[in-house]
């Protein structure tokens, strides 16, 4: 087990564990939103499938200084029109007409010198192939739309839908456990006393899967006992996921990790040299892959955002796409050094505004509103100046 890693190989030993999901499902077209393919798009059908009209006006067979045509017939979509140009003729045709072979050029009505229920007066310098899309231009059928692993947007269902496509192989949903831990946690539908505080990590780690397409299953607190905890552990063995957050720092009763390894696990690390974060753990535990977090809000909150969610796109076979921007700074701040830290900010305009100096504690959750995105600072990074250019992960 390795312990005091860096982020970034933090990251790298927890996504070496996983073993994508293998298991898929159709389902309908319209249930496919924000699920992942489980195997390639390929295009059905040309896109489009005929020649047709970019916009409303007239189409004609291109030829150097045309001039003056004569409108010999009026096509609509859905019509089938027949060739029947003869020199210096053309067609009236309606946006996503089909173009009968004896047309290749389009100029629109308000592009014209003049027009009449007969004739039309073309203007100078018409392009050949203008406002013309040919059969296949922008899909060729046996085209890939789309490989395995894309997560499915609604740009996606637009072009499945443009296919004729109605039903859709997707990856099974990965099945995920999030449990807390203490004693001293009530629910939030519970009455607090001043002795006890409302379990925020839960709802807020499951709320950030949620924001990723993620669905999560909260299953309680892990009981703040040996024997109850190990049986409670022992429910959750069919999880592809089970997150835990509280009851892993150094020096606290390591019930939570005995329980664990009562049912097999095997932590691949144990300590992040990470501000905030540096008790998190991770393994497997049979086909379960385990997330423990902090008890912290904070540090909860994001190192869930920072692992279990590339994790999580690891078993869907997906890219780990966390979106990372440069920025300029716009107040000076400090970090330790010799570790990661995350750095809390606002950005907006290309500019990151740092949340209160830095200085805020990993239990807090005031911050978090605050701030819409986040500086990792390097284990070099001491002083960060104003006019500096940071690269930083919006937060979602």
């Amino acid at each position: 087990m390795k312990t005091n890693l860096t982020l970034n190989d933090a990251k790298k030993a927890l996504l070496s564990i996983i073993e994508p999901i293998k298991t898929a499902q159709i389902i309908p077209l319209e249930m496919a939103l924000g699920k992942v393919c489980a195997s390639a798009i390929i295009c059905q059908k040309n896109l489009p499938s005929y020649n047709n009209a970019a916009l409303d006006g007239f189409a004609f067979k291109y030829k150097e200084d045309l001039d003056e045509l004569e409108i010999v017939a009026t096509i609509y979509a859905g019509d089938i029109q027949e060739p029947i140009l003869k020199e210096n003729q053309c067609y009236k045709i309606m946006t996503g007409a089909k173009v009968p072979e004896d047309a290749d050029t389009i100029v629109p009505f308000e592009a014209a010198v003049k027009y009449t229920n007969t004739h039309v007066t073309l203007p100078k310098g018409v392009k050949k192939g203008n406002a013309f899309r040919l059969k296949g231009e922008e899909q060729k059928k046996g085209n890939v739309l789309f490989p395995k692993g894309v997560k499915i947007k609604s740009s996606h269902i637009a072009m499945l839908a443009a296919q004729g496509i109605t039903h859709i192989e997707v990856i099974s949903t990965p099945k995920i456990a999030i449990a807390s831990t203490g004693d001293e946690l009530k629910e939030p539908w519970q009455i607090s006393s001043e002795d006890e505080i409302y379990n925020a990590n839960a709802f807020g780690v499951g709320a950030i899967l949620e924001s990723y397409g993620f669905k999560s299953e909260y299953v309680g607190v892990i009981p703040d006992d040996l024997e109850a905890s190990k049986k409670f552990i022992g429910n959750l063995l069919d999880y592809d996921l089970l997150i835990t957050s509280g009851g892993v720092s150094m020096g606290e009763a390591d019930y939570v990790q005995a329980s664990l390894e009562s049912h097999g696990f095997k932590p691949i690390f144990h300590g992040i040299n990470l501000k905030p974060g540096r008790p998190t753990m991770a393994g497997k535990m049979g086909k379960t892959l385990v997330i423990a977090l902090p008890g912290n809000p904070m540090a909860a909150y994001l190192n869930a955002f920072l692992l279990a969610i590339p994790a999580l796109k690891a078993l869907q076979h997906q890219k780990d796409d966390a979106l990372s921007i440069h920025a300029i700074n716009q107040t000076p701040f400090t970090c330790k050094g010799n570790r990661n830290e995350l750095v809390l900010g606002h950005y907006e305009d290309g500019k990151f505004y740092v949340t209160r100096n830095n200085k805020y504690g990993s239990g807090m959750i005031t911050p978090l509103l605050e701030s819409n995105a986040l500086f990792i600072a390097s284990l070099e990074t001491k002083n960060v100046e104003k006019d500096a250019s940071i690269k930083i992960t919006l937060l979602p």
